[in-house]
């Protein structure tokens, strides 16, 4: 992964995070002010002083956990959305806002599930047990001690919370399992639809490897080159050219009735293994039909084109085909430039008109569309 797209994703998850974090805060700031309703109601045990105090120190918890994120310090952390934390900081000042209550507790025992809530699509299983367990036996443990201290007004009361809490907690874990095991299976199956897709994709380069490719000779075929060297033509810049060529192998008919057809494939093998040597990489060589070729070289001169020609044509000259055995292997080239604002049909004409200079010159030999030749 570039370093660049590890910082986007950094960037685009910190985001994510953030927004998490504001609903975290927006649940503080509505409990906050449930726990103000009740301070006017007289539903508080304790003073507003000791009131303003928690309500700062819960404020500035969230504020390490913002610090946090806004310094990018939780990207340390193996979870870093701090998800287990959040939530086990937000169910200890939830069971001791509720120790300060007198009568009303059970209307903010919804908070709890509120609370349990952020962890339900973030935290593993038995995390999120964990922390259900933390919630029930913390307010639990709020009425023992309570009991304990003989300042529980109505014990019926205080059972039927707890026991309505323990059984929304055991609610709620078994719905995060559920929930744990529908994105394991989801997860699953967006990887296996990532390796159809990935199969599907080598299956599109195949067939379009052979859809571009000529079967005998594996090179190029002339459909795939017409598109390719039109593309090519129309980037070509002001003051650039490319060099195409026609290339017809000689006497490829005397080879075909002396020697069998199958011979004749061989000799176009030959070719094409001889072409793929001598040219650069992005030099395009295609089969254009029968024994006869086409060749594009990208951004090149006159005198480097024709060089490449020639060095083909003896390459060609000198090869000996495997399993047959032939007097003499030679070609024939035409050769012209493209410039910007050419036409390919006219340009191949041009090469064609030179291949033919070519033949009639006695074949074995390059001629030029350029050159001032005599017809």
């Amino acid at each position: 992964m570039s370093l660049n797209h590890q910082r986007v994703t950094q960037h685009t998850l910190q985001r994510l995070l953030l927004k998490r974090f504001a609903m975290a805060a927006a649940t503080y700031a509505l409990t906050t002010l449930l726990c103000w309703v009740a301070v006017f109601n007289d539903l508080f045990r304790t003073t507003i002083p000791t009131v303003l105090l928690v309500t700062g120190l819960a404020a500035l918890t969230q504020a390490v956990f913002l610090g946090l994120f806004l310094c990018g310090l939780n990207l340390r952390f193996r979870d870093p959305s701090l998800t287990e934390a959040q939530v086990l900081v937000a169910l200890a000042w939830l069971t001791l806002l509720l120790g300060m209550f007198d009568n009303g507790r059970g209307a903010l025992l919804v908070i709890y599930v509120l609370i349990l809530l952020f962890g339900v699509f973030q935290l593993p299983p038995r995390v999120f047990a964990r922390c259900a367990a933390i919630a029930f036996f913390g307010f639990a443990g709020l009425n023992l001690y309570e009991a304990y201290l003989y300042r529980l007004t109505d014990p019926a009361l205080s059972i039927l919370q707890v026991s309505v809490l323990g059984g929304v907690m055991l609610w709620l874990s078994l719905f995060a399992s559920y929930m744990h095991a529908m994105r394991q299976r989801m997860r699953q199956r967006r990887f296996a639809l990532q390796a159809h897709q990935d199969t599907l994709r080598g299956m599109m380069r195949q067939l379009e490897d052979l859809v571009a490719t000529d079967e005998l000779t594996g090179l190029f075929n002339r459909r795939y080159f017409l598109r390719f060297a039109n593309s090519e033509l129309q980037r070509l810049q002001s003051g650039g050219q490319h060099g195409l060529a026609l290339i017809d192998l000689d006497y490829f008919k005397r080879i075909n009735d002396a020697h069998g057809h199958a011979a004749g494939d061989r000799v176009l093998q030959t070719f094409a293994s001889v072409a793929q040597t001598c040219l650069r990489d992005g030099d395009i060589i295609a089969r254009y039909g029968g024994e006869e070729f086409v060749l594009l070289l990208p951004n090149t001169q006159a005198d480097q084109f024709s060089a490449c020609c020639e060095r083909l044509r003896e390459a060609f000259n000198q090869a000996e085909p495997l399993g047959i055995k032939v007097d003499t292997l030679s070609l024939s080239i035409g050769m012209t430039l493209l410039t910007m604002h050419d036409d390919l049909d006219e340009a191949l004409q041009r090469a064609d008109q030179a291949l033919y200079r070519a033949k009639r010159s006695g074949r074995n030999r390059c001629e030029a569309a350029w050159e001032d030749v005599d017809a």
